[in-house]
C-alpha cells in the first residue's frame, strides 16, 4: 500500500490530488443519495421465488397427472386389446375397410381398430343389460312384457349400430368442414404456385396458413405433402388424399394435379379454374337454401305464429261479446 502512495504522489501534484478526492467524493455521495431516495420492495424476491416454487409445483402436478392418465389409458387399451384377441376380431379382410373407415373420420392411431372393435362388441350386450336393470329395478312400469322385449331389442340393434353410426358422423362432420374449406384453399395453392413453389411446398404452406380456420384440411394437405416427399411415386400420395377423405371436390383436384404433372399443363391455371367452379357452387347451395326458407318457414308460421296473431287480433271482440251476453 505504501509504495502504491509513493507512486501516485511521485506522479501526481496536490491539485490532481484535490480534484481526484472531489470526485470519490461525488461519486459515493450519489451512490448514497440513490439509495436513499430508490424504493426498494422486501417482498419482491419472495414473491417471485414463492412464484417460481408455485410453478415447479405445477408442472411437476400436471406431470403426475399426465402420468396417471396415460397409466390409466395404456391399462385400458391392453384390457380391450386382450379382449379383442380373444374374441380373434382382429381376424379377417374386414381390418383394412375399418382402418380406412375410421382414417375418414380422423381416427388414425394404432389402437383406433381395438377401441372400435371392443365397443361394437360390448355396446349391444351393454344396452340390453343396461334396459333389463332398469325394467328389473322399475316394479311399477306398465309396459307390457312384448313392449319390455321390443324395448330390449332395440337397445340391443342401437349398440349393434351406435359405433358405425359415430364413426359416420364424425367423417361427415369432416367431409362438410373439407368442403367448406376447399376454395380458399385452392386460391392459396394458386398464389404459391404463381410464386414458383413446388406442389409439396404450396400443400405445407396452405396446410400452416389454414390451420387455424379448418384444422381438417391443414391435416389432410400437410399429411400429403409429407407423403409426396418419402413416398417414391407422387400418383400413389396424391391418390391416399381420396382415399382418406372420399370427398368428390377432392377426388377432382387430385385428378387434375395429376393431369397437369402427367401432360404439363400449368398448375396455377388448373388451380385457378377448380377454385372458381367450387366457389360458384358453393354460393348455389347458398341460393337454394335461401330459396327453400320460404316453404321451411311456412309450418312454424301456422302452427306458432297464426295462433297468437289470431289471439290478439279477436281476443278483445270475443271479450266484448262475451260480456254483452252476460
Amino acid at each position: 500500500m505504501r509504495w502504491l502512495v509513493t507512486l501516485l504522489s511521485a506522479h501526481l501534484s496536490a491539485d490532481d490530488g484535490i480534484i481526484l478526492s472531489a470526485a470519490v467524493s461525488a461519486l459515493m455521495a450519489f451512490i448514497a443519495i440513490w439509495n436513499v431516495l430508490v424504493v426498494r420492495d422486501p417482498m419482491a424476491s419472495r414473491i417471485k421465488a414463492l412464484s417460481e416454487r408455485r410453478n415447479t409445483l405445477r408442472i411437476a402436478s400436471q406431470a403426475r397427472r399426465n402420468r396417471a392418465t396415460s397409466d390409466l389409458r395404456t391399462s385400458s387399451l391392453s384390457f380391450m386389446r386382450r379382449m379383442v384377441m380373444k374374441l380373434n376380431l382382429m381376424r379377417g379382410d374386414h381390418i383394412e375397410q375399418i382402418s380406412l373407415r375410421l382414417a375418414r373420420a380422423g381416427m388414425r392411431s394404432r389402437d383406433a381398430v381395438v377401441v372400435y372393435l371392443f365397443a361394437k362388441a360390448i355396446l349391444p350386450f351393454a344396452l340390453g343389460g343396461a334396459g333389463l336393470l332398469f325394467f328389473s329395478l322399475s316394479m311399477h312400469s306398465t309396459l307390457s312384457s312384448g313392449m319390455r322385449l321390443m324395448v330390449l331389442g332395440l337397445g340391443f340393434i342401437g349398440g349393434f349400430l351406435g359405433a358405425d353410426l359415430f364413426v359416420k358422423n364424425i367423417a361427415s362432420k369432416r367431409g362438410k368442414e373439407m368442403v367448406k374449406a376447399l376454395p380458399d384453399a385452392l386460391d392459396l395453392m394458386v398464389i404459391c404456385a404463381e410464386a414458383g413453389l413446388s406442389l409439396d411446398a404450396s400443400m405445407t404452406r396452405v396446410g400452416n396458413e389454414i390451420g387455424q380456420t379448418s384444422p381438417v384440411l391443414a391435416e389432410e394437405f400437410s399429411l400429403t405433402a409429407i407423403e409426396l416427399g418419402f413416398l417414391p411415386s407422387r400418383q400413389a400420395a396424391l391418390n391416399n388424399l381420396t382415399n382418406r377423405t372420399n370427398i368428390a371436390k377432392l377426388r377432382a383436384m387430385v385428378n387434375a394435379l395429376l393431369q397437369t404433372e402427367r401432360y404439363g399443363t400449368p398448375l396455377a391455371n388448373a388451380l385457378r379454374v377448380l377454385a372458381a367452379e367450387f366457389r360458384d357452387e358453393r354460393m348455389l347451395k347458398a341460393e337454394e337454401k335461401a330459396a327453400r326458407l320460404p316453404a321451411i318457414m311456412t309450418v312454424p308460421m301456422i302452427v306458432f305464429i297464426l295462433p297468437a296473431l289470431f289471439i290478439v287480433l279477436g281476443g278483445p271482440a270475443a271479450i266484448q261479446v262475451m260480456a254483452a251476453f252476460k
